[in-house]
Order: structure tokens, then C-alpha cells, then sequence
């Protein structure tokens, strides 16, 4: 046999994967507005949490900041795809600052179900991640105290509210479809009257890339989902993948491979989380060409076709 031939090494590429209608357009309302005002433009907070994104950002004229006060007067800035509380707009035009909101629309959507279930008289149990930007900015909608935060089934057996017959639910856009079921369950289960949302507040961008991963670990022996650690739609990939009983890595480049990994392996699954553009998908098949002989196979699972509006003023820039 030939030693220097590599050995093959079969990898099935997720479909869907990577960018969403969402992260697609805050990040062209930041590229758009640097054109319209011309640099820099602030944005605050990471626009998407993703590293070569903001990297790739900051090369054509974004600063990204974490709070307002760090943003000079007559400078436009940008409000990231996670959502603010209402106080950060706000504070914004006391200021005179010209302002764009990048605010996902499906995250707008809980932010407005919020303020009627509070108008309404209803207490919130908010499924979501404690310091998440998206939870925050989601608490940053309603008066204190008119939301509880429930992380876990623990959180959501424990929880005890005053009024249960005045009680309704909600959840963060970018998480585990499992677990947030098994919270719903618990909470469905000591609370009989809790008002639903009107939909799934989970966005059809992590749940069809839950169900992709789901699809793809029940053939591969390893799975690598590219991303950021502070990505929690990347993460949930991450668990998904294990929970189905398949080894899973989270990797921010091609250059976090550790070809260690792939002992013993044969088939190897690819995905990427919602703030993941698709060079990274090309740069990791790549960087594992250099090792194998690489046989690719993209395994779809439901085509997306969402698209969302830019704000106006910025449609024709």
C-alpha cells in the first residue's frame, strides 16, 4: 500500500447550516450603514456572536462597544441582532444619537408578546440563560419583577408564584428544543392555566439546525460544529449531537482541529451554528482535505427560504 496516500474519510455536511434570515441581516444593516454614514460606525455589543464576523467588521469601519457611554456623540451605532432593553434606545435619543436597530425580528416578536402578556396583567416565567444579551434585553421590555427567569427543569419545579391562575410563558429564541420541552412540561404540569405564546418562540433557524445535527449523528462517528462558545444556538449543537450518542466538538476555525480526534473515526458530520458564515465551512473541509481523502455529501433536511426586511432608509443605501 501506499504510504503516502491518505486515508478516506467520508463527511456529511448539514443542510441547513450556518447564517440565518437574522444574523444575514443585522450584519448587512452594520455593512450598509458604514456605506450610508461612512466610518466608523459603533455597534453595541458583538453584532452576532461570531469572532470572524466582528473581526471581518472591524476591517471595514465597525467599533463595537459594550455599553452607550462609550459611544462619541454624532456617530451612528448600532443595536446588536440579540436585542437591548428598552433603556439603551431610549438613552440614545435623549443623547441625540442616530441610531439603527439590528434587533433580530423573531427576538423583537417575544419582546412585544412580553409587554401585552404584562399589560395584560400576566406574570412571565421566561425560559431563557441568565446574562445571555438576549435574555436581558428581553427582561429590559417589562417593569421589574413582571418576569421570573427559569433555566432548567430544577428552576421550573422549584418556582413559586404568587397569582398561577395569572401566569404565562416565554423563551429565548436559541435554545435546546429538548430541554426547553422539558421545562415547558414541568411547568405545564404545576401550572395548568399558564398561557402559551401564540407560536414557538424558539426560531425555525435553531430548530432546523437541531434537527439537522439530530439527522446527521445518527450516521457519523464524530461531529464538529463550528461556532463561538458564547453562540447559544452553537452550543445547543454541540449537546444535541452528544444526547444523540455521537462525540461532538465546537471549533471556531479550521485551525482549532485536532486531527487527534479522528482516531478510529470514518464519517465524520459538519455543521455550523446561525452567526457561522459558509467560509469556515469551506476553510475546515479544506484543512481536512490536507489529511484525507475527502468524500463530501450534504444531507438537507428542510430548505429555508426566510428572509427579513432591512430597516428603511437603509433598503436603497
Amino acid at each position: 500500500m501506499d504510504a503516502t496516500r491518505k486515508p478516506p474519510l467520508e463527511l456529511l455536511i448539514a443542510a441547513p447550516r450556518g447564517f440565518c434570515a437574522g444574523v444575514d441581516r443585522a450584519i448587512r444593516i452594520v455593512e450598509l450603514a458604514i456605506e450610508k454614514y461612512g466610518a466608523p460606525v459603533y455597534v453595541r455589543h458583538e453584532i452576532v456572536h461570531n469572532k470572524y464576523v466582528v473581526d471581518s467588521l472591524k476591517a471595514k469601519g465597525a467599533i463595537f462597544v459594550e455599553e452607550l457611554d462609550q459611544v462619541p456623540d454624532d456617530v451612528p451605532v448600532v443595536f446588536s441582532a440579540h436585542g437591548v432593553p428598552k433603556a439603551v434606545p431610549a438613552k440614545a435619543t435623549e443623547r441625540g444619537l442616530s441610531y439603527l436597530d439590528a434587533t433580530c425580528p423573531l427576538v423583537s416578536k417575544v419582546h412585544r408578546q412580553a409587554e401585552r402578556l404584562v399589560a395584560s396583567g400576566r406574570h412571565i416565567l421566561f425560559i431563557g440563560h441568565a446574562g445571555h444579551p438576549e435574555v436581558i434585553g428581553t427582561f429590559g421590555q417589562v417593569p421589574e419583577g413582571a418576569m421570573t427567569l427559569v433555566e432548567t427543569v430544577e428552576d421550573a419545579e422549584a418556582v413559586a408564584i404568587a397569582d398561577p391562575d395569572n401566569l404565562a410563558f416565554l423563551t429565548q429564541t436559541t435554545l435546546s428544543v429538548d430541554d426547553t420541552a422539558a421545562v415547558l412540561a414541568v411547568l405545564k404540569r404545576r401550572f395548568p392555566a399558564i398561557l402559551a405564546p401564540g407560536a414557538d418562540d424558539i426560531c425555525y433557524a435553531t430548530s432546523n439546525r437541531q434537527s439537522a445535527v439530530k439527522a446527521l449523528a445518527e450516521q457519523v462517528d464524530l461531529v464538529l460544529v463550528i461556532g463561538s462558545p458564547k453562540s447559544s444556538n452553537s452550543m445547543r449543537l454541540v449537546e444535541v449531537a452528544v444526547r444523540n450518542g455521537t462525540e461532538a466538538t465546537l471549533i471556531q476555525r479550521a485551525d482549532d482541529i485536532d486531527f487527534a480526534w479522528f482516531e478510529g473515526v470514518r464519517t465524520v458530520g459538519l455543521t455550523a451554528g446561525a452567526s457561522a458564515p459558509e467560509l469556515l465551512v469551506r476553510e475546515v473541509v479544506e484543512r481536512l482535505g490536507t489529511r484525507f481523502d475527502v468524500a463530501e455529501r450534504e444531507v438537507e433536511t428542510i430548505a429555508e427560504s426566510v428572509v427579513f426586511k432591512l430597516p428603511r432608509g437603509l433598503e436603497a443605501a
